[in-house]
Formats: C-alpha cells, sequence, structure tokens
C-alpha cells in the first residue's frame, strides 16, 4: 500500500486555523504598551495571520537559543524575531524576504573611556547566548585570539544594554534598531563603533522542501512592500526615535521623579473623562510646558497645556495657569479635534493627527491632508501626513491650500517628542511600580481571530 503524501505546511496551518509564531519581548519585537499588544513582529505576524484568514498565535521561548532550536525542529510555522541572516544560520532554517537591515554596535557608557575598535576593550563584555553577535565575535577571535566575552542565557538585548547603562557590565553588542528603541529608555548609552555591515533582518521557517508557506510569505511582504504598508510599519515603530536628545532626556527622567507626581492624579482624572492614556496626556505636557504651570511662549499660549486664550474660552476656563483648569481642558480640546476628524481614521494615526492639529490648528491639518491626497498618499495615515506637512512652510505647496502657510515641521517634531516622552514613562512608570508588578504576558499569547 502506497504512503499518502505529507500535507503542505500552509494546509496544515488553515485546516488547523491557527498561526503559530515564535517571537521574543522587545520594542523592537513584541511587548505591551498601556493595555494592548504591540512592537514591528507582533504587527506583522498579527497581518499575516489575518491574510491566511487564520488566528494568531505567539509563543515567546525563554531565550534566543531555545527559539532557534524550537524553529529547526519545525515546532513553530515561523519565528518572527529580528533575526539576522547569518551563514551558519542559514544552513540550519530558512528565511523569508528580507523586511529590514541593521548594523550590529558595540554599547559602552556615556564617561567612560570610547574603545576605538575591537582590540582595545578594556572590561566585561557580555552578548546575547547564540545571537549573531556571537557569530561575529567568533570570526574576528581568528584574528584576535585574546578576545573574550561572556554570554548570557537569559538576558535579551534590551537586558544586557539595561546592565551596561546600570554599570554592572562595561559593553554589549546589539543591533542598531535595538539600541535607537532602548536610548530613550537609558541615554547614559553610547555606540562606540559597527562590527557589522548592515545585515538583512528576517522571518525564519523550518527547513524543508515544502514551499508552501515560503511562497505566501513572499508575496505577503511583497504585497506589503508594493502598497507602502511596510514602510509605514517601520517609521510607526522607529519614525519618532531617530533623533535622540541626550541632555534633554535626561531633564525628563529627573522631572519624572521631582514634578510628575503632583499633577499625575490630574492627568489620571482628565484621561478617564475624555478616553486618553494619562501617560499619553502628561508626555503632551510635557512637551508643551516642561510641568511648569507658569509657562507662557512668545505668542502667547499659557500654562501646562499651553493653551491659547481662544481655547481656554472655547473650554469654559479662566485660569490657564491652574493646572486643576488646564489639563482638563487641553484633555477636552484633544478629545473634541479628535472627534471632529473623519470617522473613517482608525487608531493610532487619529490620535496623531489630532495631536498634530492641536500643535497647528485643524484647518492646516486639513490642508496638509489635501496635499497628501493629491500626492498619492493617504490622508488618514499619519506616517503620509507627516512627510507633507513641511511642504506648508514652501510657498509652491502653500499657495494651493486654504489656510496658507505654516510652519509644518513643527507638528511632525512635536509628535516625535511626544511619542520619545510617552515610551519612556511607559517604561519608567510600569519598571517602578514595586507595590503592583509591572504587566508582564505569559510566554503563551493566542490574539482573537483574525477575518473568521
Amino acid at each position: 500500500m502506497a504512503c499518502s503524501e505529507a500535507q503542505p505546511h500552509l494546509e496544515e496551518i488553515r485546516e488547523r486555523g491557527e498561526l503559530r509564531v515564535l517571537t521574543r519581548y522587545g520594542p523592537t519585537t513584541y511587548y505591551v504598551k498601556g493595555n494592548e499588544l504591540a512592537g514591528l513582529e507582533y504587527e506583522l505576524a498579527e497581518r499575516f495571520a489575518t491574510f491566511l484568514n487564520v488566528r494568531l498565535k505567539i509563543i515567546v521561548p525563554e531565550n534566543l537559543g531555545n527559539m532557534l532550536t524550537l524553529i529547526e525542529q519545525g515546532k513553530a510555522d515561523i519565528a518572527a524575531a529580528g533575526l539576522t541572516i547569518t551563514p551558519a544560520r542559514k544552513d540550519l532554517i530558512r528565511f523569508g524576504p528580507v523586511y529590514q537591515e541593521v548594523t550590529e554596535q558595540l554599547v559602552y557608557r556615556n564617561g567612560n573611556p570610547i574603545p576605538q575598535d575591537i582590540t582595545a576593550l578594556n572590561g566585561q563584555l557580555e552578548v546575547v547566548a547564540s545571537s549573531s553577535h556571537v557569530e561575529q565575535l567568533e570570526s574576528y577571535k581568528q584574528d584576535i585570539p585574546e578576545l573574550e566575552w561572556t554570554e548570557n542565557q537569559q538576558l535579551d538585548s534590551s537586558g544586557l544594554l539595561e546592565l551596561v547603562q546600570l554599570e554592572m557590565i562595561d559593553y554589549t553588542i546589539a543591533d542598531s534598531n535595538e539600541i535607537a528603541a532602548n536610548q530613550g529608555l537609558f541615554p547614559e548609552l553610547r555606540v562606540a563603533f559597527d562590527i557589522s555591515e548592515p545585515r538583512p533582518l528576517a522571518w525564519a521557517l523550518p527547513l524543508s522542501e515544502d514551499g508552501s508557506l515560503y511562497n505566501e510569505i513572499v508575496t505577503f511582504f511583497a504585497q506589503l512592500d508594493q502598497s507602502g504598508d511596510l514602510d509605514r510599519l517601520i517609521a510607526k515603530y522607529y519614525g519618532h526615535i531617530r533623533r535622540f536628545d541626550y541632555v534633554d532626556t535626561r531633564a525628563f527622567h529627573h522631572r519624572i521623579l521631582t514634578d510628575l507626581p503632583t499633577y499625575q492624579p490630574l492627568f489620571e482624572q482628565a484621561a478617564k473623562q475624555y478616553g486618553f492614556d494619562w501617560r499619553l496626556l502628561a508626555a503632551i505636557s510635557y512637551q508643551e510646558s516642561h510641568w511648569d504651570p507658569k509657562a507662557v511662549s512668545s505668542t502667547g499660549v499659557k500654562g501646562l497645556m499651553m493653551l491659547t486664550q481662544a481655547t481656554a474660552k472655547q473650554m469654559n476656563i479662566d485660569n490657564r495657569e491652574d493646572p486643576q483648569q488646564s489639563i482638563p481642558a487641553g484633555a477636552a480640546y484633544l478629545a473634541y479635534i479628535r472627534e471632529n476628524l473623519p470617522e473613517r481614521i482608525q487608531e493610532p494615526d487619529r490620535t496623531w493627527l489630532a495631536l498634530a492639529a492641536y500643535n497647528i490648528g485643524l484647518g492646516h491639518l486639513e490642508d496638509a491632508r489635501i496635499l497628501t491626497q493629491k500626492n498619492g498618499k493617504n490622508p488618514d495615515l499619519w506616517p503620509d501626513v507627516k512627510q507633507i506637512l513641511p511642504l506648508l512652510g514652501k510657498k509652491k505647496w502653500y499657495e494651493q491650500t486654504r489656510y496658507g502657510y505654516a510652519r509644518g515641521g513643527e507638528p511632525v517634531r512635536y509628535i516625535e517628542n511626544v511619542r520619545r516622552y510617552y515610551d519612556i514613562l511607559l517604561h519608567e512608570l510600569e519598571n517602578s511600580q514595586a507595590e503592583k508588578p509591572a504587566l508582564k504576558l505569559p510566554p503563551l499569547i493566542t490574539t482573537p481571530p483574525a477575518a473568521l
């Protein structure tokens, strides 16, 4: 009797109705943001599950080594974890299309001597076990036999970056995207030098002659790239962290301890009333006034939320310098703007567009959205609109608009700063609540069915 052929991998996934994806916790992959799941890898995996019309199951192994073993053994369908393609890994697993490039970099702490190259290290170098960084160091070892390092089986790159920040180790190696995502959280980190050329990231699959799932992944990424959604997703997670201001970031960390406790109850109350995360309101307020209730700008806006006289009148308050009036008025005004945007605009773009209007005005935002559409982009997506906003300062473009000239680059920088402060608040406040542990996901999470 002839043996039946093995079921194609793709059909097996569709029959079980579930896509099993390995990933890891971290700001570049998969994490909790407020009360929601987020991360570039998570969102890509979620979209791919929808593309296949199945549920998404996320599995987080104990460490990177376990993840690579599990995918090699076919215990999951995909590993979506910011994995670098290396020759050694290609012998064991199959990689999908490249969707991003990173550079491996050596990190040290500000104030310590800057090593000029890999031969000049004077201290403890610790890296993630089973990582591509180990492979890179081993390639150096051939020419630099005295080079030594420790492989950490428990911590990921974010954990090792924190150890450098805390001066518990001298150096680590991390990918450039991870360093950028963590720099606001650990402002003392510095990059000494690159230890690799740009390297591609891709999803990993079990090594198999069956190409059914691989072909579907290729199709998925091709469509994502062609539509511009891949660039938008990368901009969503990295667009606001490209600029790093060391002095400002240190000052913000300090004021979280000294000033924020005074106003936190007011932010929480206003956020609950108007449907915001209170930490977002706090981030907006810091960007506006650095939490100084007496702040006044050259244009006459005042208070913690830097309200104009017209806005104060519209929100029915008489003292912009009173935090008990300014904070709820600012939240109410932002909610008013958000509600007046077209209903079809979804979150988080809805909030970012509302915040742009909070900064520059609804009229100028609408001008930018019209120009966005004229330029073949989506006026309902913040990553598209923010590319066009700076054009409002150029005569060729503002002459085409109803409301005319505006400093359109300001709301772009404004929102980048707000998002950076918001990310820091999420990290600092969750990690500082000793009486209430920070929200952590269990190793296995299943999201609700998508598009079934």
